[in-house]
């Protein structure tokens, strides 16, 4: 069950010389037929990429021969400066440096347990030069073993890690324990023991376990832990019923006051960042909102016991810095970049390196190393290499509309570029979740519709997150009811514009969107020319039998129940004579958020509804597919399958 096969090889970074490149370019519109749909399926050559601590050595993930993997690279020139791992089976999950020297990182893979299928997390830690990989608690950890707490920071190789023993329930081993572990040896030493009904813990700079947060999925109850100092006994100090829709206020970051800390609140509408007094867990001062969005991570400081700066997403992603240097560079980058947008991603401890991604939402951009001591910025990687940095593709801005209930709604709007804005061939895309949003970023399956020739129009529709409490709330009770009807208020608000043609209009989805697409070929079908669904979910009462696999099951049927009060009756597999739309079915094997059998089976309801395979519906599954699109060639497959559908059903 804890089995990790780790496979080190080397490989090169394609567009990573770091050669002096200054950050300003002159950008211009590019010529529309000048790509093919493999440009548009190829993986980022970079993401994600991260500093340690002395600013001289990365971690990323990284494009090789049409899969992802783990490289670690030396920012200075020399002899292997480069080291990639491949995990085999194994999903990379994230990745964090521990000191200059060593990093760690989160991998899981799907094992059979008992006659199940189980998705088994773990830590393992990778020195930096590749010589050595090592699989933490390996002869102890049992199902979730991937909760790092905490992480030295004075350069030692420690790190704390909250993991379970046991997979059985009536074992107190089944909640999670916290060692302290040397990720050079693998060494453990014991910290907290496990509590029942226990299952998050939370550790200060200092590395002392101070809270942990527990759940009684049978009442639905809440608690939360508390003590001082490691001196102390935790003792609990604060309750709430998910029932009644209680919830409680934990720390994002305790800080250097033993008493105080910093948390989220959404009491005034949307999420804002507060002080926290941590013996009356009252809150205090308010430091920082964004009017009208929620917020999302914090940065911490050197220390860990103060905000560097906290993320957000507007129409676009954004950032406030509270380290008066980070402001002052992120001022300089702006101004530097023009229109393209600067986001710093990753620093070093002392602030004075760091990475730079210089990009706009019709522009995959590139990584930048800066070095602020040199004053001068180079690039580290392409995100991609088949677009370059002076060419920008589909242009992308965010409108608002009305639903039909005068509800405002935000969306995403990509046009073909090269086209006027009139009469043109529509896909309505909605996002999956629900509880997610879109926003202006580069995304390769939208900019290839938009080269194609479509106008993409990507609703925010009610129930989306980081738009505050009241617009998620107004999705509750209306999967494929309110939240589809504002979908449809999208293609008329565009159809009104005289930007789309009535007759031309298509939807197209992923996960939650996939399920938005089979409604509406069942629902609204006199709508939509055709729909398409990748990963979609078809049976509500299915997928809640699925998630019943997993811990506390009872509170996500629970809010299931509250999203979809009658699953039956919005079901789309409980309707199959009804698609009255042609439509394309896609599902990967490997999918485990949502499982394959969502589609498999909704192909076999429409089969046995009369509906005609090729004609009807066509169903597609692939074989390697997970989720998230990970596999170049599945990316690949699925453009062409969507683009031959466009082409029959809907062409532009």
């Amino acid at each position: 069950m804890s089995r990790i096969i780790m496979l080190l090889a080397s490989a090169a970074i394609c567009g990573s010389a770091l050669a002096q490149t200054p950050p300003a370019e002159t950008t211009t519109p590019a010529k529309p037929r000048q790509w093919t749909i493999k440009d548009f399926a190829a993986l980022p050559l970079m993401s994600r990429p991260t500093l340690s601590p002395d600013g001289l050595h990365v971690a990323s993930r990284v494009a090789i021969n049409g899969e992802l993997r783990l490289v670690i690279a030396d920012v200075r020139e020399g002899p292997n400066r480069i080291r990639s791992l491949g995990l085999g089976e194994n999903d990379l999950n994230w990745w964090q440096w521990v000191n200059d020297d060593w990093l760690i990182a989160g991998v899981g893979s799907e094992s059979n347990v008992q006659g199940s299928a189980w998705y088994i997390s773990r830590v393992v830690s990778v020195k930096r030069d590749g010589s050595k990989v090592m699989l933490l608690a390996k002869n102890v950890a049992a199902q979730s073993a991937d909760d790092v707490i905490w992480i030295a920071r004075d350069g030692s190789p420690r790190i704390l890690l909250s993991y379970q023993t046991s997979i059985f329930y009536n074992d107190p081993g089944f909640w999670p324990k916290v060692d302290e572990i040397d990720v050079t040896t693998g060494r453990m030493r014991h910290v907290v023991p496990p509590r029942q009904n226990v299952r998050g813990w939370y550790a200060d700079a200092a590395g002392t376990v101070r809270m942990g947060v527990g759940y009684n999925d049978s009442s639905r109850t809440s608690t939360l832990l508390y003590r001082p100092d490691a001196k102390a006994g935790f003792r609990v100090v604060d309750r709430a019923d998910r029932r009644r829709d209680e919830s409680l206020v934990t720390p994002l970051l305790f800080t250097a006051d033993p008493g105080k800390a910093i948390a989220s609140d959404d009491r005034e509408g949307t999420d804002a960042l507060y002080e926290l007094d941590l013996g009356t867990l009252e809150l205090g001062r308010k430091i920082f909102s964004a009017p009208g969005f929620d917020l999302g991570g914090i940065q911490e400081d050197a220390a860990g016991t103060g905000l560097a700066g906290v993320r957000y997403t507007a129409d676009a992603p954004a950032v406030h810095w509270f380290d008066a240097n980070l402001a002052k560079i992120q001022t300089d980058i702006d101004k530097a970049v023009g229109d393209r947008r600067a986001r710093i991603v990753s620093t070093s401890r002392d602030g004075q390196k760091l990475i730079v991604h210089v990009g706009t939402a019709d522009q995959p951009g590139a990584y930048y190393y800066y070095d602020t001591a040199a004053g001068a910025m180079s690039v580290l990687s392409r995100v991609s290499d088949q677009f370059p940095n002076k060419a920008r593709l589909s242009p992308v801005k965010t409108i608002r509309y009305k639903a039909r209930d005068g509800l405002e709604i935000a969306a995403v709007l990509t046009l073909p570029m090269g086209r006027d804005a009139k009469n043109l061939p529509l896909i309505l895309m909605p996002h999956g979740g629900p509880f997610a949003r879109d926003s202006e970023e580069w995304d390769w399956w939208v900019q290839y519709l938009a080269w194609r020739g479509y106008a993409v129009l990507q609703p925010n529709y009610r129930g989306s997150s980081g738009y505050g409490t009241a617009f998620a709330k107004k999705g509750e009770g209306q999967w494929g009811l309110a939240m589809q009807d504002d979908l449809n208020d999208a293609v008329d608000w565009a159809v009104q514009q005289g930007l789309a043609d009535p007759k031309r209009v298509c939807m197209v989805g992923a996960s939650y969107g996939g399920y938005a697409a089979m409604r509406a070929a069942q629902r609204n079908g006199a709508k939509y020319r055709c729909a398409i669904s990748y990963a979609g979910v078809s049976d509500l009462a299915a997928m809640m039998r699925y998630d019943g696999r997993f811990l506390n099951h009872g509170g996500r049927k629970d809010w299931m129940k509250e999203q979809a009060p009658d699953f039956a009756a919005v079901s789309p597999i409980g309707f199959a004579g009804q698609f009255s739309t042609p439509i394309l079915l896609m599902h990967g094997k490997k999918d485990r958020r949502v499982p394959v059998t969502q589609s498999r089976e909704m192909a076999e309801k429409l089969k046995a509804a009369g509906k005609v395979a090729g004609q009807d519906y066509i169903y597609v599954e692939q074989p390697l597919a997970d989720h998230f699109f990970s596999r170049e060639a599945d990316r690949l497959e699925f453009l062409e399958k969507m683009d031959a559908f466009l082409k029959a059903h809907n062409p532009a």
